[in-house]
């Protein structure tokens, strides 16, 4: 008999509940297997829809979920006690998955017969996608916890997602993305064993219930290998440092989202056929296979998906599973002296940077020196500076560019969905009308009950469900505990890295025009202020740019990620700078430039030019453009030289010199 496919996933969720509870059902019957949710940016780092620092950012990447009301619309008529619910939740995924317990309870579902993954990876958080809240210490007690109650209470749950996925899209190279994530596990477990909530005999069933999330990119054999090299090291890791002894309870487990990294703006047609040997990177060794794909929609590079974009994603793993004959025998690589040296290469190479990050300290440790962060910045910015000088080839980005027009791309504002303009005052409206209505007293006392816990070394779960029983909201759950835990900002990885070594003629221009510039201006360094408005933590392009920024002679002043307009508008006054640069992945760039750019006009600095960056519809940039923003630059600009030809030049329009 044939193998059983993977469960079949696409990553979605948007608005609100209401219309993110369509699209599950819509995808569900077109023969989708499971339910990953995206939540957006202020659920997943604990502010409600009317805090300030969610303003742009709600509804965006992800669906609103503030309260257990929202997670009840979210799955209304969808039986939780039959799905299997993937939720991409880190620093609040233990308030998500108290309110998805609190929801399938209502509807009659014994948490017992929950089936399901949270992320809740936060180490990796602190590396790559920045919706981290707490310091590490404090966010590894709030995993240790999670862990301990779901072993004991929702047995067939993960708890745990380890996500290499996010390490890649930041850089890593295959060797980074095995040591780094199995580093994550190892500080996990051991913090687990440490805490004493599981005993010694049900510690087998932590291991057991510990999944990975990867990435699989375009260079497919690599990537295989890669999967075979983890799922060999993961079996030595639990028998030889946890005595894992049931095999079942080694296996290791895994879900993959292949490649978004690797997705071109520039003949974004070519994002299929790469999506599809991504796949087959993690599905064509059985022994390496993964559990649950997910795959990115072709236009991902250009705004947010359509249901159709979706559909087409999941159609092609449909066809995989369902029309080839993939599923019908064993492994097809066992005995390949090929393969098999490729995996021992990247066995050898992991097992070396696990034991560099071990005498660390370890990965908490590891973050906190910086030391992984700055590993990952400069791995990005040499497959950067590869792509420019063509030694990486992409195609229809730095080889054969030539392209004949594309049916699909014909009307660009129609080949993405645009975001509800409205979602994000509904979801105010909404929060505001579901405090008025509860019991504001036994909020209160449900909160002070999570600050009391948190202050104990008493598993936090069980005082997290009452505060979502009682009715209160994420903003406020993470509120309590920031009072207790406080908050962190991570090291920025900027510092030291250098992203060109030698400097070729284009470069050595550019740095001479810089000092020109500097010069003729008083005599000193252009500064460049590199600034992360709103709530989004995917910073890789704000690092690369700040590293080049150095390269080419600016005084780059970056404070990393989360930051609102009025502290960039100060930092850009307090710094004297000469340019500002907003980045922006996450849809919020209309609200938030300008934010900004009025901020900067109030304190009087008109002629500091603002350049911006992200993933911006050609609609949105022009529009941007005739309100003043000096350039716009999107994934298709991959010159980082050229870029800073462009700012070097907007600079000295701004100040008269041309």
């Amino acid at each position: 008999m044939p193998d059983k496919p993977w469960v079949m996933r696409t990553y979605a969720g948007h608005s609100s509940a209401a219309e993110s509870n369509a699209l599950y059902r819509r995808n569900l019957a077109k023969g989708q297997t499971g339910l990953s949710v995206a939540f957006d940016l202020p659920t997943q780092t604990g502010y409600d829809p009317d805090h300030v620092l969610s303003r742009g950012e709600v509804g965006k990447v992800g669906v609103p979920i503030p309260h257990v009301g929202a997670m009840r619309r979210l799955f209304q008529d969808i039986p939780l006690d039959e799905m299997n619910t993937s939720m991409t939740i880190n620093a609040t995924a233990m308030w998500l998955l108290a309110m998805y317990q609190v929801a399938a309870e209502e509807q009659g579902v014994d948490a017992a017969a929950l089936a399901g993954t949270t992320q809740n990876d936060i180490i990796k958080e602190y590396l790559s996608r920045g919706t981290y809240v707490f310091p590490p210490e404090a966010s590894m007690r709030l995993t240790t916890d999670m862990i301990a109650y779901t072993v004991n209470n929702i047995p067939k749950w993960n708890p745990l997602n380890i996500s290499s996925y996010h390490l890649q899209e930041a850089g890593a190279t295959p060797v980074q993305e095995l040591a780094f994530s199995l580093s994550t596990a190892i500080a996990v477990l051991d913090a687990v064993k440490d805490s004493g909530q599981v005993p010694e005999d049900k510690f087998e069933k932590v291991v057991g219930r510990i999944s990975f999330f990867v990435n699989a990119g375009v260079r497919f054999i690599e990537e295989m290998c890669k999967m075979r090299a983890f799922t060999q090291l993961w079996e030595e890791i639990a028998r030889e440092r946890y005595g894992v002894t049931d095999e079942k309870m080694r296996r290791f487990r895994y879900g993959v989202q292949v490649n978004s990294l690797g997705l071109t703006e520039a003949q974004p047609e070519n994002n299929v056929q790469r999506i599809v040997l991504e796949m087959l990177g993690v599905t064509l060794s059985k022994r390496a296979r993964a559990r649950a794909v997910q795959l990115p929609a072709w236009n991902e590079a250009l705004g947010l998906p359509r249901p159709w974009d979706q559909q087409w994603s999941l159609r092609l793993q449909q066809v995989l599973a369902f029309e080839s004959d993939l599923l019908e025998y064993e492994d097809i690589f066992d005995g390949s002296h090929v393969i098999e040296a490729k995996v021992n290469e990247l066995a050898e190479g992991a097992k070396a940077e696990i034991d560099r990050v071990q005498a660390m300290g370890g990965a908490v440790a590891a973050v906190e020196s910086g030391y992984m962060k700055q590993a990952l910045v400069s791995s990005h910015a040499e497959r950067r500076a590869k792509i420019e000088s063509g030694e990486l080839k992409v195609v229809g980005v730095n080889c054969y560019t030539e392209t004949e027009p594309s049916p699909l791309t014909e009307d660009l504002d129609a080949a993405i969905m645009l975001a509800d303009p409205q979602a994000e005052a509904n979801a105010i409206a909404d929060v505001q009308q579901w405090r008025d209505q509860r019991d504001q007293a036994a909020v209160d006392e449900a909160l002070a009950r999570v600050q009391a816990v948190a202050k104990t070394d008493e598993n936090l779960m069980e005082a997290t469900l009452a505060a979502v029983r009682a009715g209160a909201t994420v903003g406020e759950w993470a509120g309590s505990l920031r009072e207790v835990f406080g908050e962190y900002r991570a090291p920025t990885g900027v510092g030291g890295v250098v992203g060109v070594t030698e400097a070729g003629a284009e470069l050595t221009a550019v740095r001479e025009e810089v000092r020109r510039t500097g010069e003729e201006l008083g005599g000193r360094r252009l500064r460049f202020l590199v600034g992360k408005p709103g709530l989004d933590g995917h910073s890789n392009g704000a690092e690369q740019v700040a590293v080049r920024a150095r390269d080419a002679g600016f005084e780059v002043i970056y404070q990393g990620i989360r930051l609102t307009p009025d502290q960039i508008v100060s930092a850009a006054v307090a710094e004297d700078v000469d340019v500002v640069g907003l980045s922006i992945l996450s849809g919020s760039h209309m609200e938030l430039v300008p934010d900004v750019q009025r901020g900067l006009s109030e304190a009087g600095l008109d002629n500091v030019p603002i350049i911006v960056g992200g993933i911006i519809p050609d609609s949105d940039g022009r529009k941007l453009e005739a309100a003043g923003i000096a350039a716009v630059f999107t994934p298709k600009d991959f010159g980082m030289t050229d870029i800073m030809g462009r700012v070097v030049a907007e600079i000295r329009k701004a100040n008269g010199l041309d």
